[in-house]
């Protein structure tokens, strides 16, 4: 009996994303926070927020919330985080 092997792995037209240049500081900059909306993932961004303020003096943070963590971002959420210089997200659990 012959053996069948099959390829699991799949192919994609969609081009590689690029990486945003680093940024040589966040003092003055506006950082988005995209909370996932999963338990516990905004205690750990509000402390990652503390620490952006007082230690790296953000100028402002931009809070926006998915409704539904296994959803991609809505485009018109991910938009709005476009003005942002940085953006962070988590999940949590």
């Amino acid at each position: 009996m012959p053996i069948t092997v099959l390829n699991p792995t799949s192919s994609s037209d969609a081009e590689p994303h690029r990486l945003a240049s680093r940024l040589t500081s966040l003092e003055g900059c506006l950082v988005g926070v995209l909370d996932n909306s999963k338990v516990n993932s905004d205690r750990i961004l509000h402390y990652a927020e503390t620490m952006l303020r007082e230690q790296y003096q953000v100028r402002e943070v931009l809070w926006r919330r998915k409704h539904d963590f296994s959803r991609p971002a809505p485009p018109a959420l991910l938009a709005e985080l476009r003005a942002c210089d940085a953006i962070i997200t988590g999940i949590g659990d």
